[in-house]
């Protein structure tokens, strides 16, 4: 097994396995809240892969950005929220409700909106991309739409046991996605610094910013909604990200190790919005039960 291979297997697997601990969790009205809330539901394509993708496609029509950071724009863009993602949703006060929702759901719907969303880039910029709706499916099937539904089934048949197990696995998941992104920083230290004074590091840190902006906008009158989509609109699904990219550009490796900083960055460059509205929630709290 070479070492590339077991990087990604670590990945997959650590996905796999903090979805599979959202699923023990979880009940089946939070998985299909978003197609009971129809408005929330547009809102939320329209920031993730409306706006966003049209700002990309903007910046890469106006800026001259090397072909690396482009790709990895344009292929985030497209891709669904991160199945790390719920558990940052819930600490800055979050309706886990549209959490899980809307991880279900951008799963399912990014099978038809990755590849439709690439064609119309193609269209625009002429950059013959393809995105086969099988590639995309695939990949969401394996780490999130599997995981949360054999997750949730072991809560219904034991559900002493899921709540037992359901923390001590995520801990685990997360160790492992450590353990897979650490020889990624280290053996891609060269790549990354030769884009860092080309734009790499302050254009994944817009894209971050924007994202939480924009969702933050559309997310409605609800601050815990507003949480959500705020935090889902800036960080994407990495694994989508990098299929699309390997697929598409497999000679641009350096695309895909700008899709992993952002998804370090993104965290770094959320901290703080994900702090403040925890302790907004907090205060909120506190003054209801006043």
């Amino acid at each position: 097994m070479t070492p590339a291979l077991l990087i990604k297997l670590l990945i997959v697997g650590s996905m796999f396995l903090v979805v599979f601990a959202l699923g023990l969790k979880v009940s089946p009205g939070s998985v299909l809240y978003l197609f009971r809330h129809e408005r929330l539901l547009l809102k939320s394509v329209l920031a993730m892969n409306i706006i966003m993708l049209a700002l990309v496609v903007e910046v890469g029509l106006s800026v001259s950005l090397p072909l690396p950071i482009k790709i990895a724009l344009g292929t985030l863009a497209v891709s669904p929220v991160p199945p790390i993602l719920p558990f940052q949703q819930e600490k800055a006060g979050g309706s886990p409700e549209y959490s899980i929702g809307l991880l279900a759901a951008s799963a399912l719907l990014s099978i038809v909106i990755a590849p439709l969303s690439i064609l119309v880039v193609d269209r625009i910029k002429h950059a013959e991309w393809a995105v086969p709706p099988m590639q995309v499916a695939q990949t969401v099937l394996v780490s999130v739409l599997v995981p949360l539904v054999l997750g949730y089934a072991v809560r219904v048949k034991a559900p002493n046991f899921a709540a037992k197990i359901a923390d001590p696995i995520n801990k685990f998941s997360m160790a492992l996605l450590i353990l897979a992104f650490l020889p990624i920083l280290f053996l891609s230290r060269h790549m990354i610094w030769d884009l860092v004074g080309r734009g790499v590091i302050i254009t994944l840190v817009l894209f971050t910013l924007v994202g939480l902006t924009v969702g933050h906008l559309l997310g409605g009158p609800d601050p815990h909604n507003r949480r959500v989509l705020a935090l889902a609109t800036a960080t994407r699904h990495p694994g989508v990200a990098m299929a699309i990219a390997a697929l598409n550009f497999p000679d641009q490796r350096a695309a895909q190790i700008v899709i992993v900083y952002h998804l370090i960055l993104g965290a770094i460059v959320s901290f703080p919005y994900v702090k403040w509205q925890a302790r907004v929630n907090a205060e909120g709290h506190d003054t209801a039960t006043a």
